[in-house]
């Protein structure tokens, strides 16, 4: 399920992005993504590609990974993010949630930090 007002456009300084074409309220969920899991050995093939950067820490430990399929690995990374991510391992999907209203043409952002390291950088930010 991906809300029907989302597109992906280019930004102005990270590639593409997730936007919308219309007002949100807060408390949405704007996408329901299916995942396609990754044993570590996988994994490890995988984090030797250009797809790093767009798989998720997967399970207990982190040591799968997760492919999500929509949207989900376009969405852009904030410190001051308006959407959250939720997985769900026995539904093998990732939830997306606003956090406030988002206003038209708004660029929709996830923090990619685990919930009490928001604030931390990222991995790309450690150049």
């Amino acid at each position: 399920m991906i809300l029907s007002v989302l597109y992906i456009d280019q930004t102005s300084n990270k590639g593409r992005g997730v936007f919308t074409a219309a007002e949100i309220p807060a408390n949405t969920t704007i996408e329901i993504a299916p995942v396609l899991v990754l044993n570590e050995a996988n994994r490890l093939l995988v984090e030797q590609t250009m797809l790093y950067n767009y798989i998720f820490e997967w399970g207990d430990g982190g040591k799968q990974a997760a492919v999500a399929l929509g949207y989900v690995s376009i969405y852009n990374h904030a410190i001051d993010y308006n959407c959250t991510y939720e997985m769900d391992y026995d539904a093998l999907t990732i939830s997306i949630k606003t956090v406030r209203a988002i206003l038209h043409g708004e660029e929709l952002f996830i923090n990619y930090n685990p919930v009490g390291e928001e604030q931390a950088p990222v991995w790309f930010e450690l150049g």
